[in-house]
């Protein structure tokens, strides 16, 4: 009689949990499968430090066959799922389809972009939810500032080295906390023209930074960003984004190359497919994470709207923490369903929060006690250690080494513009000349039907050194052209 087999869909904080826990607890009792587009786990919560150079990109990843024993990992995306059939249709790394057939069904295919209907953003912005968007942004600040020190116009010189970043959320405010360090260190070493110096603007319609924390935490870090000069602008956002620049909604129009995209994620199109009950783009869940009507299924992390029962009659939000420990209730309950334990219902309590505003400084409350400074930046930097499933100490090792030696502000080229467009359904890939793609948007997002898979048209492949074709979603007044043999700003 063959084992159970179960499948996973998904590796961000939830999914990897499950799959961990699983790996030890019901590996003589089923087959554990893993379907996921890398063959890592991203730390996303340190992605703002690897696009201001201080952690190399390797130190935010966690191999999955290298830290999953007993689970076997499939490379893939998953675009269709048949649950009378109980089978998941994806699409290879490479263009070649599989199906996986599965006795329990986990789905924690996470979060996406979110994207507005805002004119001008889909081709001017980049999000910052993957390993590529965050390469790219790095390489990119590291050129515009390049070219801003040797610009002679000082026109140009002032809109290369302005960055507008979107959303004053974890992920914006950290970004922009990082970014102004970055560019700062770096002019140091490239001095701009007399009386400039990097520029960086945080905007969100919200009336404080960080709007879903405690207002001493927020107070904290709007202190720490306007004291090193970050132009922070509440009630503010973009009406418009052009190819010179973006037009806020108070009327000013601002000259910038760079458009950081941070209002928030959505929920992974993929659980919208299936066709079941909804809250606002999560697929609805009972508290032991099993979908109604289907014994068989179970959703978890931000593609789940999963009762909160601290707070009656709410959902739990999108967060790693509750990501990771609905992970390892989802696992349990799994196991439970296969007559291994009892299953249990998902109950978490927050222990505090913290953010990284780069440097010494941090805002930080746990247990509920308010800390700032540098003891708050010794408890986020302990906090994150704590919370990786791996590579702890190549991480501390890089902190040490940012402590005292100075960065290396280098462009490596290996991400394009082009690749890591804004609206796009896997921002954990960049896109690949000639290979395979995954659709940008839902038809409850574009007006259109929805279809069975997500998949785009492939990327035509360019002449060789030059740029591909199609739409280059540079974030900012890039040159452009709709012929591909002609250079841009990025490409040089």
């Amino acid at each position: 009689m063959s084992r159970p087999r179960i499948v996973i869909v998904g590796a961000g904080f939830a999914g990897y949990r499950t799959a961990r826990t699983l790996s030890r607890t019901a590996r003589h009792q089923a087959d554990v499968t893993l379907l996921n587009p890398t063959d890592y786990f991203l730390y996303l919560p340190l992605l703002p430090q690897v696009a201001a150079g201080i952690l190399e990109p390797r130190r935010v990843t966690v191999s999955l066959s290298g830290t999953l024993p007993h689970v076997r990992l499939v490379l893939g995306e998953a675009d269709a799922i048949d649950l009378d059939e109980r089978t998941v249709h994806y699409t290879g790394p490479e263009g070649d389809g599989g199906t996986l057939s599965h006795d329990r069904l986990v789905l924690a295919a996470g979060s996406v972009n979110k994207l507005l209907p805002i004119p001008g953003v889909a081709e001017h912005a980049h999000g910052f939810r993957g390993l590529p968007e965050a390469l790219y942004l790095r390489d990119h600040v590291t050129r515009q500032v390049e070219l801003a020190a040797a610009a002679d116009d000082p026109e140009s010189c002032r809109a290369r080295c302005t960055f507008v970043v979107v959303g004053a959320g974890y992920t914006g405010t950290e970004v922009a906390a990082q970014g102004q360090l970055f560019t700062d260190a770096q002019v140091r070493k490239h001095p701009l023209r007399a009386g400039l110096r990097p520029r960086w603007l945080l905007l969100d319609i919200a009336p404080r930074v960080l709007p879903e924390l405690d207002e001493r935490l927020s107070r904290t870090a709007d202190g720490v960003l306007r004291q090193r000069g970050v132009d922070v602008r509440m009630g503010t956002s973009v009406k418009e984004a052009t190819h010179d620049g973006v037009l806020l909604t108070d009327g000013e129009f601002v000259d910038t190359r760079t458009l950081v995209w941070c209002v928030g994620v959505r929920p992974d199109p993929l659980a919208e497919s299936l066709g079941l009950p909804m809250e606002r783009g999560r697929l609805l869940v009972d508290p032991y994470l099993q979908v109604p009507g289907h014994p068989d299924v179970f959703a978890c992390g931000d593609a789940a709207a999963v009762p909160d029962l601290e707070k009656p009659g709410q959902y739990t939000t999108m967060t790693a923490q509750h990501a990771w420990r609905q992970g390892k209730v989802a696992a349990r309950n799994v196991a439970a369903s296969l007559g291994g334990g009892e299953r249990r219902v998902y109950r978490h309590r927050d222990m505090g929060f913290v953010v990284d505003l780069g440097g010494v400084q941090a805002a930080a409350d746990p247990l509920g006690v308010p800390l700032s400074g540098p003891v708050a930046g010794a408890v986020a930097r302990g906090y994150h250690l704590a919370a990786m499933p791996g590579n702890r100490v190549r991480v501390a090792a890089d902190w040490l080494l940012d402590a005292v030696l100075p960065r290396q502000a280098v462009q490596l080229g290996l991400v394009r513009s082009w690749s890591v467009p804004l609206d796009t359904a896997s921002p954990e890939l960049a896109r690949v000349a000639g290979g395979p793609q995954r659709a940008a948007a839902t038809g409850r997002e574009t007006g259109e039907p929805k279809k069975p898979k997500r998949s785009a048209p492939p990327v035509v492949e360019p002449p060789e050194n030059q740029p591909a074709p199609g739409p280059d979603v540079a974030p900012g007044p890039v040159k452009r052209s709709d012929d591909p043999r002609k250079e841009t700003d990025e490409d040089r």
